[in-house]
């Protein structure tokens, strides 16, 4: 009976695992959305501008939404897909609330499935 309740449980256990995976990220789709999205901050448009793009492109980046300006970016390579994400570094010039232009690395967490999502990695 012992056996038998180890065999039940283990079943149960696994059966949560056994879903589908992520949809694996599509990096040229990826670049090309970072791309507009950095685009779109650049030309000064809001952080949600891309919502209504087709496909959308939803933006999380809290120094673009908190009103900081894009004056320039780089992808400085080709990204990194790991499973559904693709990890682009970019180097911005930006230009903050204050009026003082800074240079800073950061990578964005770029998806494409479901939907397209950049979003600025905080650490």
């Amino acid at each position: 009976m012992t056996v038998l309740r180890l065999t039940a449980a283990a079943l149960i256990a696994s059966a949560g695992c056994s879903g589908p995976g992520n949809a694996p990220v599509d990096p040229e789709a990826a670049r090309e959305a970072l791309r507009a999205a950095l685009d779109s901050w650049k030309r000064g448009e809001k952080a949600d501008a891309l919502q209504a793009a087709s496909p959308p492109v939803y933006v999380i980046d809290a120094e673009w939404q908190g009103g900081a300006g894009l004056k320039d970016y780089r992808l400085a390579g080709d990204g990194e897909a790991a499973d559904a994400n693709l990890f682009c570094p970019v180097v911005l010039t930006v230009r903050t609330p204050g009026g003082a232009e800074v240079v800073r690395p950061v990578t964005y967490i770029v998806s494409t499935a479901p939907n397209r999502t950049v979003t600025r990695k905080v650490f």
